[in-house]
């Protein structure tokens, strides 16, 4: 309930339609399997910039990212992409809304820019969300969830421009069916990335049998 009341204050206040469904955070499946060890995983690499969920369709990435949100401590912004937040601007306008459910604050400065009939270059509009981020007191996990859909480079460029000046506060979580236009291999290299790969998703035997129990009510 408050974070949908969150969301609805944001949303009123922008200066563009906000569909509220794509800022939800998954709501924890009531019977879902528990996966400590990837929870454990997560929380290890919040010292890192971005955590880096990479599987085909059905391996959980989404389902694991809403049970960890619900148990880590830090306030997270979540957002579902999909096909029309290939648009640099609305994906950023939609960035923002999802910042905003966590800092009231941040990127206000930024909105009003990309309003504009022609708005500044996309580093200048990102080095002031930056700031704004910056400035906020706050630790957040930003979600971005299915970012397969995204296939513009120009929003590869701006949010590879965002996680190479991301503040320490801020980390990172991408979920995707397919591994971004993203410079992994530098952020790797780096030590500035957690990764959570097909193999690491997989059921367990005992994984697999409390699935087929709990969940299909099998009773195998």
């Amino acid at each position: 309930f408050f974070q949908r009341l969150r969301i609805f204050k944001v949303i009123i206040d922008m200066p563009a339609p906000i569909l509220a469904t794509k800022l939800y955070i998954p709501p924890l499946q009531p019977k879902a399997v528990l996966r400590p060890h990837l929870i454990e995983r997560l929380n290890e690499g919040l010292h890192r910039r971005l955590t880096l969920i990479s599987a085909p369709a059905g391996f959980g990435k989404t389902t694991l990212a809403g049970e960890w949100i619900a148990s880590c401590k830090r306030p997270a912004a979540w957002l579902s992409l999909d096909e029309g937040d290939n648009d640099t601007t609305r994906f950023l306008t939609y960035l923002i809304a999802a910042l905003q459910t966590t800092a009231k604050n941040i990127g206000e400065g930024v909105l009003g820019m990309l309003q504009t009939p022609q708005p500044p270059p996309v580093e200048s509009i990102l080095t002031v969300l930056i700031n704004e981020i910056t400035a906020c007191q706050e630790n957040i996990v930003m979600i971005l969830d299915d970012y397969h859909v995204i296939d513009a480079k120009p929003v590869d460029t701006a949010l590879t421009f965002l996680i190479e000046n991301l503040p320490p506060r801020v980390h990172l979580v991408i979920a995707t069916r397919e591994d971004p236009r993203l410079p992994l291999p530098r952020l790797r290299a780096r030590g500035q990335m957690n990764e959570l790969r097909a193999a690491d998703l997989r059921f367990s035997s005992s994984e697999a049998t409390d699935f087929i129990n709990q969940m299909m009510g099998l009773n195998l």
